[in-house]
């Protein structure tokens, strides 16, 4: 079976993750210390040992799931003796920076620097304007999109997130994604749910956030993918490095169309998914998907040594 790779986005953290990996793994505490390095900073610490106020905020918990995901995936690796035999890689909004490191378009060093950058500008622009965010729970795509049309009479509401089948994230100013998700139980959604969030992510109110990020891009190295990177943008691959630098320019503005990503790799083979990081949500909506899916979480020293 074709096998892809999966990577957790924000929200995926947990005070505790990756302890163990580091205890265990020789190649997994050399991805944390490097990363301590990178920040100037003990991120090891604040995974470890948190508290979760830290690891919560915007520009800690980013780099942080990355190198927790990447030191998952170094621990398999040491494990193995060998890379997981995947084709293909996807990550879900900040994910998609690990999965790129995973297919080599980015060097860790540099990804690394680029999600806290990321994570700060995103946390400015939250700072700069009232703002949040809702999940909408059993509607239908359509129904939403009319939910943000009604809210957008108070401001700006945008799809946000399409996880999955009935489960989309919107975004924008507060009194608008309060006056949709008003909207939306009108409409027939089950629920609208308030998110825990600094600000309206992927929305244009991160238009500032998006634009210091283009300038770091800029000077980054970034190459051809080695695997197929599926993007939150496009809902299909990136192939080449201009493709890849466009898209992360883009994503933090854009919708993540996440369901659409995990569609393009269902349509094209892939039937094994190894989630790598922390948390189980991307494994739900894959089996969500396609109940005949394989999926595999890859978070702690137990499920690596399960892989052998």
């Amino acid at each position: 079976m074709t096998t892809a790779l999966l990577f957790p986005g924000q929200g995926a953290q947990i005070v505790g993750m990756g302890k163990d990996l580091y205890a265990a793994s020789v190649a997994a505490r050399a991805v944390f210390d490097e990363a301590n390095g990178v920040l100037g900073m003990d991120l090891a610490k604040a995974c470890f040992d948190g508290p979760a106020e830290t690891l919560e905020r915007t520009d800690v918990c980013q780099p942080a799931i990355l190198v927790m995901s990447i030191a998952a995936l170094a621990a398999a690796h040491e494990k193995l003796g060998r890379s997981l035999e995947a084709k293909a890689a996807a990550g879900l909004s900040l994910g998609e920076y690990t999965a790129l490191v995973a297919a080599g378009a980015l060097s860790f060093r540099d990804a690394v620097g680029l999600v806290r950058l990321r994570g700060r500008a995103m946390q400015e622009a939250c700072d700069a304007q009232p703002s949040t965010m809702a999940t909408v729970l059993g509607a239908e795509r359509a129904q939403v999109e009319e939910a943000c049309r009604r809210g957008s009479a108070h401001g700006v509401c945008v799809l946000a997130n399409l996880l999955g089948p009935g489960q989309i994230a919107i975004s924008g100013d507060t009194k608008a994604v309060e006056a949709a998700c008003a909207a939306a139980k009108e409409l027939g959604a089950k629920r609208a749910i308030p998110l825990k969030v600094a600000g309206a992510f992927h929305s244009p109110l991160m238009a500032p956030a998006a634009a210091r990020l283009r300038e770091a891009l800029a000077k980054v190295d970034i190459r051809d993918p080695q695997m197929d990177v599926v993007t939150n943008v496009l809902g299909r691959p990136a192939r080449t490095a201009a493709d890849v630098r466009d898209c992360l320019g883009r994503q933090v503005e854009a919708p993540v169309l996440w369901e659409d990503s995990m569609r393009h790799l269902l349509g094209n083979g892939f039937r094994t998914f190894y989630e790598v990081g922390p948390g189980k949500v991307l494994s739900g909506i894959v089996r969500k998907l396609d109940a005949n899916a394989k999926t595999v979480n890859v978070d702690s020293t137990a499920s690596v040594a399960a892989l052998a």
